[in-house]
């Protein structure tokens, strides 16, 4: 879309009444029925919207967005293609009641899935006890026999978790699924952030939005408390793949946001058990690693021996215990969507309470009987592959072609370990701004999801809200950017 504002008010009816859709959970129109006079006044307002304010939001938003290079790559495109980030200027509100919930709950999952990576690289006490299957563990793609007996500083093999919620036709928060390797996405809540301060300033200070701001400092910190040295400045390094990689521009931006070098493979190297960056100055010993590239390119002495995006020796230097790396190696065992069914249990094993925040039930298709029971209705359920990310792989069978369907059931038959299935769930939808054929903005429910930042240091730090997506196409459940989604602003405000 690239009419201006002006151009396309010309033609363009007064108001934008917004309609919702029988059946969804619409979170801005529930939040309206709720007594609080803020949100209710706040929301008002956004729904009156005319269609000329809302052309000019979403060209505002574009031309700064276009300005600031908030960008991100797709794997699937040739080299070197980036693309801005669909954003769209109408807020996601979350209450402070339901945000306080959402925020224990979330704090507890981590600590339950930071204590099981612990567990399994360590004694393995959850899989003798047979609370999870230890095949299943030992069987993951994600499992790293090299991390066992690797101890990090304050027993936090995760330091950053990306926890993915989704809102059902009940309007109760479910866990979709963990992000505990190398979640990104924070860079564009900070960003989205930046553009509605200057969209929507009187309402954002109407509102009491609670900050975001203060993540990079939140993030230092967390990473400054990993140091294993006794250290008033540690030095810490943010290790990418380089620019091809699909969260360059957040590299970027949190080694900026936060003052610490951003460095590849190349520029690192391990002597004597000890991690040194190459500096103008000679060598300097590397206290903590926030890597963003995956386990297999870390080490090539212990990965794969083809890798130049890791360094040499990484892995001893761990073992040592002269570095720290966030997040540790194999933590990808807790972010599996097979040991994602086993989560519930994990939390009563470590922590001996009840899940604060429930899962979406799933099912292993490497059980027979189960497995016979999905494929034989297999229209009703969301076939994912264990290993994939991004929505990719993923089948949503009430909407999918027979064609479709059969392949998948052909797949599933062929590696049944490597899938899962879950009832499709009805996504909660928003308020978004959607051009008809005409080009006329108007206000449209999608579905959404979110990705709320947890950070593990010597103490949990939750940034408040996080990042919404929304699938822009119509009738659509994905809301991966890679697969055209976009994002909006969180706003957690008092009611």
């Amino acid at each position: 879309m690239s009419a201006t504002a002006s151009q396309l008010s010309t033609a363009m009816p007064a108001s934008s009444a917004y309609c919702c859709y029988e059946g969804l959970f619409d979170e801005m129109v529930e939040l309206a029925k709720s007594p609080g006079k803020r949100s209710k006044s706040m929301i008002e307002s956004l729904l009156s919207m005319p269609s000329a304010r809302l052309a000019e939001l979403w060209s505002r938003a574009d031309v700064m967005f276009r300005r600031m290079g908030a960008t991100f790559n797709v794997y699937s495109e040739q080299r070197g293609v980036e693309r801005i980030l669909p954003f769209d200027p109408i807020p996601r509100i979350i209450d402070a009641e339901s945000w306080t919930e959402l925020e224990a709950g979330l704090i507890q999952r981590v600590r339950a899935l930071n204590a099981f990576i612990g567990d399994v690289y360590g004694e393995g006490a959850i899989m003798n006890d047979g609370v999870v299957p230890r095949d299943l563990v030992l069987g993951c793609p994600q499992f790293r026999r090299e991390a066992a007996g690797i101890c990090p500083p304050l027993g936090n093999f995760m330091m950053v978790a990306g926890i993915d919620l989704v809102r059902g036709p009940d309007g109760r928060f479910f866990v979709l699924e963990d992000n505990v390797r190398t979640p990104s996405g924070v860079s564009y809540v900070l960003e989205n952030r930046v553009v509605m301060t200057r969209l929507m300033p009187d309402l954002i200070r109407a509102a009491g939005v609670r900050s975001v701001e203060h993540y990079p400092a939140d993030l230092l910190q967390s990473l400054r408390e990993m140091a294993p040295r006794q250290n008033a400045r540690p030095t810490i390094a943010l290790l990418t793949p380089g620019p091809f990689n699909s969260a360059f521009f957040e590299h970027v931006f949190l080694s900026q946001q936060m003052g610490i070098e951003m460095v590849e493979g190349q520029d690192l190297l391990c002597m004597e058990h000890k991690l040194y960056m190459k500096t103008v100055h000679g060598l300097r010993q590397v206290d903590v690693l926030y890597r963003r590239i995956d386990d297999d390119f870390l080490d090539p002495l212990v990965f794969r021996p083809d890798s130049f995006l890791g360094v040499a020796g990484l892995t001893s230097v761990l073992r040592a215990g002269n570095a720290a790396l966030a997040n540790g190696i194999g933590t990808g065992v807790a972010d599996d969507k097979a040991i994602y069914a086993y989560t519930p249990a994990i939390i009563r094993y470590y922590l001996a309470e009840a899940p604060i925040l429930p899962i979406v039930e799933t099912y292993l298709m490497r059980d027979p009987e189960i497995r016979d029971e999905v494929l034989s209705h297999i229209d009703r359920y969301v076939i994912k592959p264990t290993g994939e990310s991004g929505g990719y792989g993923v089948v949503i069978g009430p909407h999918a072609s027979e064609k479709e369907l059969e392949e998948t059931r052909t797949r599933v038959l062929h590696d049944p370990a490597n899938f899962i299935a879950q009832p499709m769930l009805n996504l909660s939808v928003h308020p978004t701004i959607i051009f008809n054929a005409a080009g006329v903005p108007c206000l449209e429910p999608r579905r959404i999801d979110l990705r709320p930042f947890v950070l593990l240091g010597a103490k949990p730090r939750v940034l408040p809200g996080g990042l919404t997506r929304v699938a822009l196409r119509e009738g659509s459940m994905i809301v991966n950017s890679s697969q055209g989604g976009g994002s909006k602003d969180t706003w957690v405000v008092e009611t």
